[in-house]
């Protein structure tokens, strides 16, 4: 299959569908064992230094890679990526853009999923077909995040990684389906984590820490049991049509519509506190506003950019939230008890 670079989660089944296999440029750049050569290679070719580094990642990796194919999204991801398109064009590199609609409206939905199959000679017929090939992976990958949150065998990091995986399946879902699943069936042989620990919902765009920040709250007696836009990834409300399974994929819209996903995960989830991770330059960023306002548990905002590792400073901001948190949990337990 001839091999199609996609900037975030897209239709893949569409792709699928036109013989396409769909590659994460976000993932290929955010798991190179040196993720700075590619921001580097993005910034010898002019790309400001105040640009985010997943726009610099995904230029970087796209080339590295020698992708000649990338789907970009235009309306309900990163206003930098239409910019990013363009330097695409004058590389030479065919670039098809793909726009959500401005809010989830099913019929908005099939008209612009009609226009993409189109665009790639393909049907929704068939992409309908693939949709039901890779419901399970989908399912697989929503009894992962079962087992992490309800069941404490699944750590916040392989949580991550599995459902931020779900964008393109690894490039190749039917490995995807059979390595879950034989995780899981490992998974049910683990102890559970202890009850005790602090229960932290992460919310935002996937960092750029990799499993630098899951690690460093189990190292501290706290793990994370919602991961919000990666379960996103695994579309989990699929509905009866591709139309309104990405409708109900809340990232591209309004962040109301999030907050609904993310205030309701949290209560189910008996939630302690959340990490809002922004991104540096990103227009995302400004909705820590929102979320302080509306969301009623603690919130620690930590921003990025091109560490890519937990720097002592954030360490120390981290290990005084949770230290917050416990505190807080105790005075609770106290006043319970009299």
């Amino acid at each position: 299959m001839k091999r199609i670079g996609i900037t975030t989660t897209v239709p893949i089944e569409i792709l699928l569908a036109a013989g396409y296999q769909p590659v994460d440029l976000n993932n290929i750049f955010i798991t190179d064992p040196n993720p700075e050569r590619l921001v580097s290679i993005a910034e010898r070719a002019g790309f400001p230094l105040n640009c985010c580094s997943w726009i610099k990642g995904i230029y970087g990796a796209c080339l590295e890679h020698k992708i000649d194919t990338v789907l970009c999204v235009t309306t309900g991801d990163c206003s930098n990526t239409i910019m990013l398109m363009e330097v695409f064009r004058l590389k030479k590199l065919k670039v098809i853009p793909f726009a959500y609609p401005d809010q989830p409206d099913r019929q908005k939905m099939q008209d612009a999923l009609e226009a993409l199959a189109k665009t790639l000679n393909t049907s929704l017929e068939a992409a309908n077909r693939v949709r039901t090939e890779l419901e399970p992976c989908r399912r697989l990958a929503l009894k992962l995040d079962e087992l992490t949150w309800k069941e404490g065998l699944v750590s916040g990091g392989e949580n991550h990684l599995w459902l931020v995986a779900a964008s393109d399946f690894n490039q190749d879902y039917r490995r995807y389906q059979k390595e879950l699943g034989e995780l899981i069936d490992q998974c049910r042989q683990r102890p559970p984590y202890p009850p005790d620990w602090l229960r932290i919902a992460y919310i935002g765009v996937p960092s750029v820490y990799g499993q630098d920040l899951y690690k460093y709250l189990e190292d501290n007696s706290a793990r994370v049991v919602f991961n919000e836009t990666q379960r996103q990834f695994a579309m989990p409300r699929p509905g009866d049509s591709l139309a309104e399974q990405y409708s109900n994929y809340t990232y591209p819209y309004s962040i109301y519509d999030r907050l609904k996903d993310i205030t309701a995960e949290l209560k189910r989830r008996r939630v302690d506190g959340v990490i809002h991770y922004v991104q540096a330059f990103c227009h995302r960023g400004i909705g820590d506003i929102i979320f302080r306002e509306a969301l009623k548990l603690p919130i620690l905002t930590l921003e990025g950019n091109d560490d890519f590792f937990l720097s002592q400073h954030l360490k120390t901001r981290v290990e005084a939230f949770i230290d917050m948190l416990q505190r807080s949990r105790r005075q609770t337990k106290i006043a319970e008890e009299v």
